[in-house]
């Protein structure tokens, strides 16, 4: 693992050191990512099936029996790890409710959050920085998720990783398999041809911040 944070690093140590309540206090720790994950990824057809904290306790479970495999070889960031651990359940459990209707998680539905949507919009186009009137920014979330759905694969899934999920440049490039230099260059990439999406479909022009 190259360069690990600080906060890694004490993880890491307090777990090499056989805590007993290491590892639940870091899942708590880093739930609220991991929530979010779910909730961007889960499948509107087995929401009401499916609930996020039960993905997480599943996930909590399983992950507890392997990290010390992690341990002894920390290749990736903790929270990538868990992450990792996260998406293999859900992946899991939708299958399970969905079966061969089952897409690749999060290719086709994403619920993208309104708040972030009009963010992301007011950093790349003009006019559309704080939009307070419900109806106006339920038009810009519609239109922010059209633009994102339109986009390739990987510039789609940088996009979510980066600005809908919160991973940091270099949790988006371990949990790509990219370098740090890559996963950035492949960002910036990304939302220039999404900016190019929305003032195609009618947003103004303007620079982003």
């Amino acid at each position: 693992m190259s360069d690990p944070t600080p906060s890694t690093m004490k993880w890491l140590a307090d777990l090499k050191q056989g805590r007993p309540a290491t590892f639940a206090r870091l899942f708590e720790h880093f739930r609220p990512r991991l929530r979010r994950m779910v909730e961007l990824r889960l499948d509107p057809r087995v929401a009401g099936r499916v609930d996020p904290s039960d993905v997480l306790q599943e996930t909590y479970l399983d992950a507890e029996q392997r990290v010390f495999e992690y341990v002894a070889n920390p290749e990736v960031e903790l929270y990538v790890w868990l992450r990792s651990q996260t998406w293999d359940r859900l992946v899991m459990l939708q299958r399970r409710h969905l079966g061969a209707q089952c897409r690749a998680v999060g290719r086709e539905r994403v619920a993208l959050p309104v708040a972030s949507s009009v963010v992301l919009a007011g950093q790349l186009v003009a006019d559309q920085t704080s939009p307070s009137q419900d109806a106006v920014r339920a038009e810009v979330c519609a239109r922010v998720k059209e633009a994102v759905e339109r986009l390739e694969d990987e510039d789609r899934e940088v996009i979510l990783l980066r600005h809908f999920e919160g991973l940091s440049n270099l949790e988006t490039a371990q949990a790509l398999g990219l370098t740090p230099s890559g996963a950035s260059m492949r960002y910036g990439r990304a939302l220039v041809r999404l900016k190019e999406g929305l003032t195609a479909g009618g947003f103004a022009e303007g620079s982003s911040t």
